[in-house]
């Protein structure tokens, strides 16, 4: 190409490229401006909930017998299969009980012996009264000496505290005999109450020692079964002040009922009754032990297991739930929230929360009935901004009318909310 076509061909394009250059200019861009932001949102709806507390625990026996012997001798047998279910009154160990029963038979003999004895002191009692008698009054006039009268009355007198002395022999052979009696009966050891019993200490013909510091075996009832729990007095204190203030109601319907959670995660099928409260305060630690009683037919709680109880505090008539996604937490820590006013614009609440309660919070302070709570969308807003405002299907009860966290009628953790975050 030469070099004149060469300059023609640039002046063209050059041409062109101004001419829509200058098109370009001309037209105008209309960019729409921006809308509100949409978030969403549900509306507050108090319900009614059965507010509980989570309290970490361990089983123990209803009863706890320690077997032990309370006579000396040799063990000649033992009756019972370790581990086994007895009952009360059924017979466990024998000891021997030939010394026992030769003093129980010299004890009786010598019982005999006394009370023969006393019969035989009775039996001259009369005569000796008799002649006592005759010679007061012959004395009286004189008919025999006064030595007669004096010696006869002297024997009487002898007689009469022979006979004393019999009986109370009599009395010391009987207790003699009751006592060896007693220590008989003690050479067979029967279980005193009915449960499953553990592993023996003592093998046959081992020594026992009466009442001696280590148990042969020991029997345990399981059924029914203690869990006993501890609790923070400051939980009780503040437990107390929300029922006197109002914001907590007792129901009596569910006053004593109480969950088991086992070790392993499950729940125990079986609710359990709060027994008791103990009415001092560990030092120590600063919290007071709570005797629960559970149903245990198959003995699937056995004694020192850990165990979580969920006991029941009371009913919050009109709860607030929230959606735990929906709270966040200023520079300070605090927890806050965002909602939608009336006039569709942002406010910025902060709460007071009470505890978490499966997936979501108990608000205690910051928000009412029916405030517009943003649950999507809060990390594009700010205060004072208007936004577009839609139902949301996340969380608790979204919509008027719908209950807040349908489904969870009973709250599930006990600790407070600040140690959650």
């Amino acid at each position: 190409m030469s070099f004149g076509k060469w300059s023609k061909y640039l002046v063209a394009s050059g041409l062109v490229l101004a001419g829509l250059l200058v098109s370009s200019c001309k037209s105008k861009v209309v960019v729409p401006p921006p809308g509100p932001t949409e978030v969403g949102t549900v509306t507050i709806r108090p319900e009614r909930v059965v507010l509980t507390t989570e309290l970490p625990g361990r089983t123990s026996a209803y009863l706890v017998a320690e077997i032990r012997p309370q006579v000396n001798g040799l063990i000649r047998s033992r009756l019972f299969q370790e581990g086994a279910k007895v009952r009360a009154g059924d017979l466990l160990y024998e000891i021997d009980p030939a010394p026992y029963q030769a003093a129980h038979t010299q004890a009786k003999a010598a019982l005999a012996t006394a009370e023969a004895d006393l019969l035989t002191a009775e039996a001259n009692l009369p005569a000796l009264r008799s002649r006592a008698e005759r010679y007061s009054g012959l004395a009286a006039i004189h008919a025999v000496g006064q030595q007669d009268y004096d010696d006869a009355n002297a024997a009487l007198r002898q007689a009469e505290a022979t006979v004393e002395s019999r009986k109370a022999s009599i009395e010391v052979s009987r207790a003699a005999l009751d006592s060896a009696r007693i220590n008989l009966s003690y050479t067979p050891i029967k279980a005193p109450i009915s449960g499953r019993i553990g592993k023996s200490s003592i093998t046959v013909g081992a020594l026992a020692t009466a009442y001696q510091a280590s148990p042969l075996a020991v029997v345990q009832q399981l059924d029914p079964i203690y869990v006993d729990v501890v609790q923070a007095n400051a939980e009780l204190l503040r437990l107390r002040r929300n029922l006197e203030s109002g914001r907590l109601q007792r129901d009596g319907s569910l006053q004593s009922r109480v969950s088991l959670v086992l070790e392993d995660g499950t729940v125990y099928p079986t609710k359990g009754t709060l027994q008791f409260r103990d009415v001092t305060v560990d030092p120590t630690t600063g919290s007071v032990t709570l005797r629960l009683v559970f149903a245990n037919p198959n003995e699937v709680l056995l004694p020192g297991m850990f165990v979580r109880a969920v006991v029941e505090e009371g009913v919050r008539g009109q709860a607030i739930l929230v959606p735990q996604q929906a709270v966040t937490r200023d520079p300070k820590g605090n927890p806050v929230a965002w909602v939608v006013g009336k006039d569709e614009k942002v406010e910025r609440r902060t709460l007071e929360l009470d505890r978490a309660i499966g997936n979501t919070w108990l608000v205690a302070k910051g928000l009412a009935a029916d405030d517009r709570l943003i649950v999507e969308g809060a990390d594009k807003v700010r205060p004072g901004v208007a936004v577009h405002a839609v139902p949301s299907k996340i969380g608790a009860g979204a919509e008027p009318g719908q209950p807040v966290a349908p489904g969870r009628p009973v709250a599930e953790a006990g600790a407070k909310a600040d140690s959650h975050v």
